[in-house]
C-alpha cells in the first residue's frame, strides 16, 4: 500500500501546501487547529477539491489537476471517521454500519455487519440509535461503518477529541489493536502529541498550512529540525543562538554560552532542550549555570521551576521539571542548574 500527495488548495486565510508519501504504517498529522490537517484529509477523501496537484493511492490516480482526473468520493474507496462520528440519528447501529455496503447482496451485507459488530464489541447494541449510546460506543459504530466496505485507506480525524480522558485511553488501545489487523493505509489526525507518539509510525507536522517533511516518530521527538516541530512536540525551552565556534553557541534568549560535545552546524538558528533534560545540581561543571528562581508551580507529581539569568532583565525564563523530593527552594534563590547538552538539539 502507498499514498502520494502533492497538492495545494487556496483558502481565505492561507494556501494549503501538502506534500508527502507514505508506504506503510500509521501516518500522523500533527499541528495546531486550523493548520490544514483536516482539509488535507477531505481532499484525499474527495470531499474537497484541491486547487492544483495530484493524489495517488496504490498506483491509482484519485486526483490530478493537469490531467483533469477527479474521482468521486464513492469511487475512491476511502473510510472516513469524522471528529463528531457523523452517525445518522434516525438509523440503528446495524443500519449505520450497513450504509457503506448498499451495493452488495443482502446475505453478504449481513455477514460483514455481524463480523464488525463482534470485532468492535457492539453485541447487544444492534437495534439502538446513536442517542442511546455512550461516546465510546458511538465511536466504535463509526469505526465499524468506516471499515466495513474494506477501504484502501482509513482517515481518522481527531478520533478521540470528543471523549473524556479515561475513555480516550481505552479507545486508543482498542484502535491500535484494530489497526494491527487492517492492511490499508491509515492517516491519523490529532493535535495531541502524546497520542501521536503512541499511535503513529511516521508524522507530518503542519505549520500554518504547509506540511513539513515526513519524520519517523522517535526521530521527530528526539531531534526536531524546525521551530514548528520543536514547539508542537512540547519543547518549552527554545532560544535563538549565535554560533561562536565549532563547539560553542550563545543562547541569546537566556544570556548564556553553551559548549557542546559535537561540531555545530553553522546554519543553525535555534536551540532547544526539554524541561526534563535540565536538572538541579550541587557540584559545578561546564554544563552548569547559577541562575535565579523566578517562579515555582506545584503539579500533582512534580514542580515546574522557572529560572532566569538576572544579568539582563530582558532575558527569558528557562523551564525545568523536578521531583517533589528535591531540597526546598524559594523564589529569588540562586540555584545551580545543569543543561544535559547531549539532549540539546539545534535547528
Amino acid at each position: 500500500m502507498a499514498l502520494y500527495v502533492d497538492i495545494e488548495k487556496d483558502l481565505s486565510s492561507f494556501t494549503l501546501k501538502s506534500k508527502f508519501k507514505n508506504e506503510n504504517g500509521v501516518l500522523g498529522f500533527l499541528g495546531e487547529s486550523g493548520s490544514g490537517k483536516s482539509m488535507t484529509l477531505k481532499c484525499i477523501a474527495g470531499l474537497e477539491n484541491p486547487s492544483r496537484g495530484k493524489i495517488i493511492l496504490n498506483n491509482r490516480v484519485l486526483f490530478d489537476s493537469e490531467k483533469k482526473i477527479n474521482l468521486s468520493a464513492q469511487e475512491r474507496k476511502v473510510g472516513f471517521l469524522f471528529q463528531n462520528y457523523a452517525l445518522f440519528p434516525h438509523m440503528t447501529v446495524v443500519q449505520n454500519i450497513e450504509l457503506g455496503l448498499c451495493n452488495i447482496k443482502k446475505e453478504e451485507r449481513i455477514k460483514i455487519t455481524n463480523e464488525y459488530i463482534k470485532r468492535l464489541c457492539l453485541e447487544g447494541l444492534e437495534n439502538r440509535y446513536p442517542w442511546q449510546l455512550s461516546g465510546g460506543q458511538q465511536q466504535r459504530v463509526a469505526l465499524a461503518r468506516a471499515l466495513a466496505p474494506s477501504p484502501d485507506i482509513l482517515l481518522l480525524d481527531e478520533s478521540f477529541s470528543a471523549l473524556d480522558y479515561h475513555l480516550r485511553g481505552n479507545m486508543e488501545r482498542e484502535l491500535i489493536n484494530i489497526l494491527n489487523d487492517y492492511h490499508g493505509d491509515v492517516i491519523f489526525v490529532t493535535h495531541d502529541r502524546e497520542e501521536a507518539y503512541r499511535v503513529c509510525k511516521g508524522i507530518v507536522v503542519y505549520d500554518n498550512g504547509t506540511s513539513l517533511p515526513k519524520r519517523e516518530v522517535h526521530d521527530l521527538f528526539n531531534n526536531p529540525q524546525y521551530l514548528a516541530e520543536a514547539k508542537i512536540t512540547g519543547c518549552k525551552n527554545i532560544s535563538k543562538i549565535d554560533v561562536l565556534d565549532k563547539n560553542t553557541i550563545y543562547a541569546k534568549n537566556w544570556g548564556i554560552k553553551i559548549k557542546l560535545k559535537k561540531d555545530i552546524d553553522r546554519n543553525a538558528k535555534y536551540m532547544g532542550i526539554r524541561a526534563h533534560h535540565i536538572s538541579i545540581e550541587n557540584n559545578h561543571n561546564e554544563e552548569c549555570y547559577y541562575l535565579t528562581v523566578k517562579n515555582i508551580i506545584e503539579n500533582p507529581f512534580s514542580y515546574s521551576v522557572y529560572v532566569i539569568n538576572e544579568d539582563d532583565k530582558y532575558f527569558n525564563e528557562i523551564h525545568l521539571e523536578v521531583n517533589k523530593d528535591i531540597k526546598p527552594m524559594n523564589v529569588g534563590d540562586k540555584i545551580l542548574i545543569k543543561l544535559h547538552v547531549d539532549k540539546l538539539f539545534l535547528f
